[in-house]
């Protein structure tokens, strides 16, 4: 099996289109980071504005962590997109190809076959989103500097430097569980079909059907609304509330992984009956 992943591993770093994620992020997080950097007082100025009813605010509460923290707020739609791009292609562009032609006639089973391809997806969409902590946390650090983290939710919660750090290795760690569900998704309809454009359009629409069917606010709407998994993808916002409220997240977090496991059981029937004379 660790045979299987390392080279599926390999086909992944040898498909350009699996550099888009890392390219894109390279490019857009100094712009960002540089647009913080020279916006800093107006941010702070803003958020000090609906602090100084509450506390007398000395200096600037704007640094690396908050920066972090608004950063994953808005990329809900670029990240999963960026996903797709290598799960989309982790069965279908074998198909096309005719690799399974190959394979798929040798004594390894179908479903090693499918499950390495799963992992080696799931450690790439890990490497995306800690590649994407490298810059917002790590030079962001270097740029904007590290401090206390000011969280304005339904309240104001303040983190000291320390608890800041953990609490964002929590959120990652519950984006990186939100993102592997987004490419189980792309995965099943990666299986089902041998265009990788296919499955990323597929999985991209019912993301932002979900999106505008929990924004809508209609009864029926939200009747249907604990059953659709992007109601779900706000979980790593729940590390930063205090106390941390774990059974939402083990509540969430298990609906993800359930609906991970679905997806993989229908990859896992379709593929196993892939004809690969066609």
């Amino acid at each position: 099996m660790l045979g299987l992943i390392y080279n599926e591993l390999l086909v992944i770093t040898g498909r350009w289109r699996s550099y888009i994620g890392f390219i894109g992020i390279s490019i857009l997080m100094p712009l960002i980071l540089w647009g913080f950097s020279a916006g800093e007082d107006s941010i702070n100025s803003e958020y000090t504005s609906q602090l100084s009813g509450s506390f007398m605010m000395v200096g600037s509460i704007f640094n690396s962590m908050l920066a972090t923290y608004i950063i994953m707020n808005a990329f809900w739609i670029h990240i999963p997109f960026l996903v797709t791009l290598a799960a989309g292609d982790s069965v279908a562009a074998d198909g096309a190809s005719g690799i399974f032609r190959i394979t798929l006639i040798r004594s390894t089973s179908r479903l090693k076959i499918l499950v390495s391809k799963l992992i080696a997806t799931y450690i790439y969409t890990a490497s995306l989103l800690i590649f994407c902590a490298f810059w917002s946390l790590g030079i962001g650090s270097l740029v904007l500097g590290v401090g206390d983290l000011i969280v304005i939710d339904k309240g104001i919660l303040v983190l000291e430097q320390g608890e800041a750090w953990l609490r964002m290795v929590l959120g990652f760690s519950l984006a990186i569980i939100v993102m592997w569900m987004v490419a189980t998704l792309c995965f099943m309809f990666s299986a089902m079909t041998n265009n990788s454009v296919g499955p990323i359009i597929g999985t991209m629409f019912l993301i932002i059907i979900g999106y505008m069917i929990t924004a809508i606010p209609l009864d029926f709407f939200e009747d249907i609304e604990p059953f659709i998994f992007v109601s779900y993808f706000d979980v790593w916002l729940d590390a930063f509330k205090d106390p941390i409220p774990w059974k939402s997240i083990i509540k969430k977090t298990s609906i993800l992984i359930l609906h991970s496991i679905v997806f993989f059981k229908i990859a896992t029937v379709v593929f196993i009956k892939k004809d690969i004379k066609t």
